[in-house]
Parts: C-alpha cells; structure tokens; sequence
C-alpha cells in the first residue's frame, strides 16, 4: 500500500479566518488536518501592506471603479510562504481568478500530485498585472464572478485533498465518480427496495412505485459493472455530451 504523505497547503487571502473556520469545522479538510495528512495554513496578507495602515491595494492607473491588489504587497507575500516551503518539492503557486483555466477532476488529479500549494486568493478588482509573473499558473471554478478567491480555494483544497491516499474510506472510491473517467457516476441506489410516491399531475393524482434496478440485486459483479458503464455512458451523453467530445 502506498504511504500517505501530507500535503502542504497555504492560502494567501485578507480573510484568514474564512480558511480557518472552514477548516476546523467541516468534512475532508478537518479529517485530513486530524489525520495530519494536511498541513493547511491561512496566510493574513494585511501585515504585508504598506504604510502604517498595512495598505495591500490601490486606485487603477487609467481610471476605473474599485481597487486593484498591489504587485509589491503580493510579491512579499509569495515570497514569504515560498521560502517556508523550501524544502517541499512540487511547490505550485496558483492564483485563483475567473481569467484562468477551468478547474477540472484532471486538474484535481494532478495537482494531487504536487507536495506543496500556494493558492493566492484574488479580492475587489483583482490583481495588478505584474502579480501574474510571480504564479506558475491561474486557475478558474467556474464562469462566474465570486467576491473573492476564499471559496475557490476551499474548493480546489478539498478537491485535491480527498484524491490523496489515507483520506478517503478506499482510495479507489475517488476513481469511481463522476468525471474520472470523462463520464458522470452513474446511478446509486439503497434501501428501500421499493418507494411508493404520488404525484400531482393536471390530469388528477397519481402513485407510482419506485424500485431499484434487479440487475443490482442480481449478485452478479460482472453484469452490475456492465450496466454501471453503460448508465454512466447514458447520463453523460443526456446531460453533458461535451464531456464524450
């Protein structure tokens, strides 16, 4: 069995406590900091700003609303998690923007790979450009714009985690769900045997039974693997053909 080694994660953001709280509250992450497989650390950038104030972002050069995250108050910031981590191999310093490159169960896999993680989480406008030649990546959750890169952080973090050995119940169950093979998991079912509901439709109301598929009570892996695939085949093809493409 391959041994479980931990995985440093440091997040850059102007609310630590967003991290923290997560982290010590909820699912895989606090397991895996339990575990001490997960070395999760929220990095304030406030004490890195400038003047008396720790000023960390400024009016946009050209005009323009909001305000911009400063290259310098950054660039320490990085710089400082970076040489923590120096003896981490794999370090991968990530910034969390809607402009990167969609974050994806592939890109989970192969930053699983990776020892150590510097996410850098985006606040107001956005970053000055200049940050952008301090990452080795950019990474997006989603075609939407969130107040912050806190949550995709927390996202990416716990998407990663769980792909790790030690975390999950069996570390095979990861190569079993949706999207690890380009296809959606397909479909799950427990007791009852039979669910009895009733609908109302326009036409009056109407009961129906539910029941699980016999081909999973059959016993027969063999035929339950086949039907598995050809549902995850069917669902992706329904619901998200790009994924077949």
């Amino acid at each position: 069995m391959t041994k479980a080694k931990k995985l440093s994660i440091s997040v850059i953001t102007l609310f630590p406590q967003f991290i923290t709280n997560f982290a010590e509250s909820f699912g895989i992450i606090k397991r895996a900091v339990a575990l001490k497989l997960l070395d999760l650390r929220a990095v304030d950038l406030r004490p890195f700003g400038v003047d008396s104030r720790q000023t960390v972002d400024g009016r946009p050069y050209g005009g323009g609303v909001g305000m911009v995250l400063r290259a310098d108050v950054l660039h320490k910031a990085i710089r400082s998690v970076s040489r923590s981590r120096i003896k981490d191999k794999g370090l991968r310093i990530i910034l969390l923007t809607p402009q990167g490159k969609s974050f994806t169960q592939k890109e989970a896999k192969r930053l699983a790979k990776y020892d150590s993680l510097v996410l850098v989480c985006g606040r107001y406008e956005g970053f000055d450009e200049r940050v952008r030649q301090f990452a080795d990546e950019e990474i997006s959750i989603g075609d939407y714009v969130l107040m912050g890169g806190e949550l995709p952080a927390l996202v990416l973090s716990e998407a990663v985690m769980r792909l790790r050995t030690g975390i999950l119940g069996k570390d095979e169950s990861a190569d079993k769900e949706s999207f690890s093979e380009n296809l959606l998991e397909y479909p799950q079912y427990t007791k009852p045997l039979e669910l009895q509901v009733t609908s109302n439709k326009k036409q009056g109301t109407g009961r129906k039974i539910l029941r699980v598929p016999k081909v999973l009570l059959s016993g027969n892996h063999k035929k339950i693997n086949e039907w598995r695939m050809n549902e995850s085949i069917k669902r992706t093809k329904k619901r998200r053909p790009d994924l077949l493409n």
